[in-house]
């Protein structure tokens, strides 16, 4: 597959961008190398994004295990021990073969991430995933968190869903510094981070966020997919109580004057998890990379 497509190049090109897109695109392969491959062995989360097969809509969403559970099984392949519980949006794609997937494996304690984009396929203990897109991206806007711990007796809470934010949902989103975004392209599917000083992510109403799309790579992998197809979903996380927010709708991109770009998200759906990871993360380092409006 392509790495880039219309909705991509259309970015690249009304920012003059496409030349240093394109250089940047040749660090992308389809093989995962040693250095990921022992770098995915000892990640205790892995963070996916899909569209569901039965009704169309895109979700990211998270699964966790003891360091090893994701592992590469070939020189395109990885393979996950396990998978989301049956209430997850997503556990239906990830029971179907051949479903688009995006994946990111990101650690807070070194600041770097990876991300593999394929498609899957159920095996008896979890799901495997064959590579299309294999790549590393930068530490910027990734957050610094020294340490995690396992919470063994920590359980998952009623899932409970909407069609808006509440106060409470409103509140976790404001105080963020982190969310993952999940988009798909025609054959494709796309995880990625977005980080920032709790407010990089404004809640405009219990029916809409925004957030400034920060300079990055300048591939627009994500905001390429998003203005071919407005299908998102973004997950947020409390790395100390293992709280998620799952919410699934459309996003549109808007420039502004001064050449900013801004993100808005109609929210349609949400899944609203307490307790749905083991994991408490230590307090974070901010990134350096943070703009200083959002200290």
């Amino acid at each position: 597959m392509d790495l880039y497509h219309a909705g991509s190049r259309t970015l690249q090109d009304r920012l003059g961008v496409r030349e240093l897109a394109d250089h940047v695109g040749r660090s992308v392969g389809e093989g995962i190398r040693l250095a990921a491959s022992a770098f995915l062995e000892l990640q205790p989360q892995l963070v996916l994004g899909a569209a569901d097969p039965v009704n169309g809509e895109v979700w990211a969403s998270v699964i966790t295990g003891t360091p090893g559970f994701v592992r590469a099984t070939g020189p395109r392949r990885i393979s996950v021990a396990g998978g989301p519980p049956p209430t997850d949006p997503l556990a239906t794609a990830l029971a179907t073969p051949d479903t688009p997937v995006g994946t990111i494996a990101l650690d807070p304690r070194t600041r770097r991430r990876m991300r593999l984009n394929g498609r899957l396929r159920p095996t008896p203990g979890g799901f495997a995933v064959g590579a299309d897109q294999v790549f590393a991206n930068c530490p910027k806007y990734l957050q610094k968190r020294d340490t995690y711990e396992t919470v063994s007796d920590r359980l998952p809470g009623p899932p409970r869903r909407g069609t808006g934010l509440t106060p409470e949902q409103a509140a976790l989103v404001a105080a963020a510094d982190t969310f993952f975004l999940a988009s798909v392209r025609e054959g494709g599917a796309d995880a990625s981070h977005r980080g920032g000083n709790p407010g990089f992510v404004r809640v405009v109403s219990p029916g809409e966020l925004a957030w400034r799309d920060y300079p990055g790579n300048s591939m627009f992998l994500s905001l390429g997919n998003l203005v071919a197809d407005p299908r998102a979903g973004l997950l947020f996380l409390d790395w100390t109580t293992g709280r998620t927010l799952q919410l699934t709708g459309r996003a549109r991109t808007g420039f502004g004057t001064d050449g900013e770009r801004t993100v808005r998200f109609t929210v349609t759906r949400t899944l609203d998890t307490p307790a749905a990871l083991p994991l408490r993360w230590s307090a974070p380092e901010y990134s350096p990379a943070n703009p200083d409006r959002d200290r």
